[in-house]
């Protein structure tokens, strides 16, 4: 079998955690599986190297970006390899583009455009164990390039469907995807599979589990992925096609604190005009998520949306520009606010779901501001110092037996 096993910055954030990663991953060597690892940063290297950036230069250009945060994975690749080879097993690192990523130009956000993975296989049959840096590639013109925040679950899943192998795994600090977080909410039960659908939703509202564009390609590719602990040998999560029997209402509750609401407010209510505003967002890369228009009113209309944290001050700046140009009266923008979300396939042949779940929120005496819906997912804007609580009100209604 080949398998490929991603382990993510905590597995890896000191030599003690490497060690057991590399006995994880030559136990499963030893069980005749050709093994493809793929690591991130170490601990808090990334968002340090971020910091050490900060200090020289408050605005520096994306291609260094790239070039110092790149630097992270081949630590943690270089030290693996180390830790295996100490234990008699042959290994050797890669960076992502020895490794055949070949990337978009769009730095510290780029797109995988291929994976070539002839070296990698060229490893594999000289019985090694190949580590690849996640996380980054190499463009068109040769440059280092990173795929983002969360990119080394999607570089694991591409070499996996790359290569065609025979499984996925995904090491994390938890045991599986939960039905919410379990540091936070003490009756959190871990789920046994899931669902692409409910995962990528869960994935995309803020549960930190895996990466969303991992699970969209994983879907596309039909891979499937276990999610598991790399500090303990328990079973994980499948994540896999749904199932076609009976699907579980509600799979989980997410929480996303990287989310602003920025507000239009008196906009001229003439045709073209929402689209003139989302287009200007658009060609800035700015992603919108929830959208509420009012009914218009003295001629006028106002519209909120919501983008992530680090997008608001652009956003902002971009919808300032464009209320002045059409006569608007205004823009707002609250960072203090969080998306609270419950997903699940079954949610879209059961009536009352929403119903359910607003009750919790006014029995925990939370304001809803905004509102979202989907076949698999329903989604609210709330203040971000009632995130907690409205998630294990939430939680306790749909999970708690006596509800």
């Amino acid at each position: 079998m080949l398998i490929v096993q991603k382990f993510g910055g905590t597995s890896v954030k000191d030599a003690e955690r490497l060690r057991n990663v590399a006995r994880i991953v030559t136990d499963v060597y030893k069980g005749g599986n050709d093994v493809v690892v793929v690591v991130s940063a170490q601990g808090d290297t990334t968002d340090d190297l971020i910091a050490k950036a900060a200090e020289i230069n408050e605005k520096p250009s994306r291609r260094e970006m790239d070039m110092l945060l790149a630097s992270g994975e081949q630590i943690s690749a270089s030290l693996l390899a180390m830790c295996i080879q100490k234990l008699g097993i042959p290994a050797i690192s890669l960076t992502g583009w020895q490794a055949g990523f070949l990337t978009s130009s769009a730095h510290t956000s780029a797109r995988i455009r291929r994976v070539t993975p002839d070296r990698i296989k060229k490893e594999l049959d000289q019985k090694k164990i190949v580590i690849v840096c996640g996380f980054q590639g190499l463009s068109r013109y040769d440059d280092i390039t990173t795929l983002g925040r969360g990119g080394s679950d999607t570089s694991a899943v591409a070499i996996a469907a790359a290569m065609h192998a025979d499984l996925c795994q995904i090491f994390t600090d938890v045991e599986g995807v939960y039905t919410a977080d379990p540091r936070k909410v003490k009756n959190a039960a871990k789920l046994k599979t899931i669902s692409y659908d409910e995962m990528l939703e869960l994935a995309t509202l803020g549960a930190q589990v895996l990466n969303n564009r991992s699970v969209e390609m994983a879907k596309k590719y039909n891979i499937e992925l276990e999610v598991l602990s790399s500090l303990t040998r328990a079973p994980g999560t499948i994540v896999k096609e749904a199932n076609k029997m009976e699907k579980m209402l509600v799979s989980g509750v997410a929480k996303d604190t990287n989310v602003a609401r920025v507000s239009v407010v008196g906009v001229p209510d003439n045709p073209g005009l929402a689209f003139k505003m989302f287009s200007k967002l658009s060609a800035k890369n700015i992603n919108v998520d929830i959208i509420l228009q009012s009914i218009g009113r003295d001629g006028t209309k106002d519209i909120s949306f919501t983008v992530a944290k680090d997008n608001a001050k652009e956003a902002a700046a971009v919808m300032e520009d464009y209320a002045s140009a059409i006569g608007a009266k205004s823009v707002l923008v609250d960072e203090k606010v969080a998306k609270i979300s419950i997903v699940g396939a079954g949610m879209e042949s059961h009536a009352g779901v929403a119903t359910k779940m607003f009750e919790a929120l006014y029995d925990a005496q939370i304001n809803i501001r905004m509102i979202a819906t989907s076949e698999i997912k329903i989604s609210v804007l709330i203040d971000e110092k009632d995130a907690d609580a409205a998630v294990s009100a939430i939680h306790s209604k749909f999970f708690d037996k006596d509800n």
